[in-house]
């Protein structure tokens, strides 16, 4: 008889979490100790090139509601959106959606979130090959919103979340719920959201304990200039931990930063900034910087371009196109391809 031994879960989600999420040298941060930590990786190409997160835009994009429910509104009545993102090591991922008006139960919509993480190689004891396995995870969004007065919104995500690492499986839920501001007089946008509240039902090895999801708390504004074509975004995030910087330095050494030092790191750690550059309603130019980012994944002798993001929309016909390039370490960068259209205008009612 044959003893085999394979790569089980927790060996691939540590390698994957450590490499592409929380980076190539170590640096302190939220990631690492949760599960399905997939559900922070943002699609949208618009998204991806404001720094990967957004809370507070508000002009009719079904992608922003996968970051905030509460962004949902009627003006997306059967829009449908296609998300493609070329990640790292073969890694592809994506998220599609479609939205759905009511009047008495208000706007709805369904969408799906996956990951990919490719094949894997199967060995003996010996180191014999034996055959391949895949691994993969996905996510199923069903939103909600409501206009609750005359500016503000609510809305709220319920994600059905599955894992499929070879043999080994894991089941469970989580929940979204946020609020948004919007000021249309003022071209102003604020939002709070609440991210990933939930457990997993069943875990990945037969008699396991439970992993926590990746919660989050985050707060977002977005200004539109009135007389420029310009508009900033602003997010704060991990609001839930504000000491996200170590005490340490990479080799394990004390830091020698004073108080004043290490509060400002800390305020600079949470921040995700967005620019977007609109000179006409069909074309648009993006670029952000997230600072948590760049401090985790960057090389002390040479930082790059960690942290920056850049990208465009364009408005072809009923389509509407996007890309997107974030640069992450100096290993390379994901690559993230949108489309999106209203349904609507195929037909006439």
């Amino acid at each position: 008889m044959t003893l085999k031994i394979k790569y089980v879960p927790n060996l691939l989600t540590l390698l994957i979490s450590f490499t592409l999420i929380t980076g190539f040298k170590t640096h302190a941060g939220p990631g690492g100790g949760n599960t399905w930590e997939f559900l922070n990786l943002t699609s949208s190409a618009r998204v991806a090139s404001l720094g990967g997160k957004n809370i507070s835009l508000r002009d009719g994009d079904l992608n922003m509601v996968f970051h905030n429910p509460s962004l949902l509104d009627s003006t997306m009545h059967h829009h449908l959106v296609l998300n493609y993102v070329s990640y790292f090591a073969d890694i592809n991922y994506g998220y599609a959606s479609w939205a759905f008006h009511n009047k008495k139960t208000g706007t709805l919509s369904a969408g799906i979130h996956y990951i990919n993480y490719g094949k894997f190689t199967e060995t003996d004891q010996a180191g014999i090959i034996t055959g391949n396995f895949s691994a993969s995870e996905n996510s199923l969004n069903l939103s909600w919103s409501a206009a609750i007065a005359s500016r503000f919104t609510a809305g709220a995500t319920l994600k059905v979340i599955n894992s499929s690492f070879e043999q080994y499986s894991s089941t469970g839920a989580a929940f979204d719920a946020g609020i948004n501001y919007y000021d249309q007089n003022r071209l102003f946008s604020a939002s709070i959201v609440m991210k990933n509240l939930g457990t997993q039902v069943t875990s990945w090895y037969r008699g396991a304990e439970k992993e926590p999801l990746p919660f989050e708390l985050q707060l977002g504004i977005t200004k539109q200039l009135e007389h420029a074509p310009f508009r900033f975004s602003f997010l704060y995030q991990h609001l839930q931990d504000f000491n996200l910087v170590s005490n340490r330095q990479a080799d394990g050494e004390p830091k020698n930063n004073s108080r004043l030092e290490n509060t400002g790191n800390e305020l600079l750690r949470h921040l995700v900034i967005g620019a977007e550059f609109i000179p006409v309603p069909s074309f648009s130019l993006h670029a952000g910087y997230n600072s948590m980012r760049r401090h985790e994944l960057k090389i002390e002798k040479k930082a790059s371009l960690a942290g920056f993001s850049w990208g465009f929309g364009l408005q072809v016909n009923r389509f509407r196109f996007g890309f997107a390039q974030a640069r992450y370490h100096l290993a390379g960068s994901s690559n993230h391809f949108s489309v999106s259209t209203n349904l609507s205008s195929f037909y006439t009612n």
